[in-house]
């Protein structure tokens, strides 16, 4: 019985890709993950989940990851329908991955409302939604691993050009690049998300 976790990095971010990764594993496995230290990705420092993500893709039966794009996030926000481009982009990896069962982190409110959702586009298989997978289920932690390093590596590529920083909005370095580029260029990089207040408010100020 192949079981899939499924979860996303980088929905916060001021730039950057959000991405969903998912993991398939025989159920008779799952017990490994644990044993190997997976957990939430959050609850691990970078050089953690990087040696967990290697260990990870060698065990599991399969894996699959999907990028949106700033350009397609804004799109969504503006639609007031970002919940729904992510369900999209987990029920095409759990399409892709053909799983019997799969638990995902759900992003919406009504966790049960997004499973549905996500059953509708995939057709795949038992589709489980719980708010916190990633911290519940460790097919779900997994998910986050290979979705955390996949959007840090992302991040890195980006950063050996512009010091964007964590691309969050909390990170002062972060937001002092898109003002600093907007200041200039008086628009922002296409890497960087328009819809988001953040950016929105760096764009609304007077130019000097």
């Amino acid at each position: 019985m192949l079981v899939c976790g499924v979860d996303e990095a980088g929905r916060g971010s001021m730039l950057g890709p959000l991405v969903v990764a998912a993991i398939t594993i025989d159920k008779s496995k799952i017990e490994t993950l644990s044993k190997i230290g997976v957990k939430d990705s959050k609850k691990l420092s970078a050089k953690a989940r990087e040696s967990l993500y290697k260990q990870i893709i060698k065990l599991v039966d399969d894996y699959a990851v999907s990028k949106a794009t700033p350009k397609q996030i804004d799109y969504a926000v503006a639609g007031h329908d970002l919940n729904n481009l992510e369900a999209q982009h987990m029920a095409k990896v759990i399409k892709k991955l053909q799983p019997s069962v799969s638990y995902v982190d759900s992003c919406d409110v009504n966790a049960a409302r997004f499973g549905k959702e996500i059953a509708r586009l995939s057709k795949t298989g038992k589709i489980k939604s719980y708010h916190h997978a990633d911290a519940k289920f460790v097919v779900v932690s997994a998910a986050s691993i290979i979705a955390k390093v996949t959007r840090d590596r992302a991040i890195s590529k980006l950063a050996k050009n512009h010091p964007v920083g964590s691309g969050y909005p909390s990170d002062p370095k972060t937001v002092q690049f898109v003002k600093n580029w907007f200041s200039k260029n008086h628009t922002v990089p296409d890497y960087v998300r328009k819809s988001w207040a953040p950016v929105k408010l760096i764009a609304s100020q007077p130019l000097a």
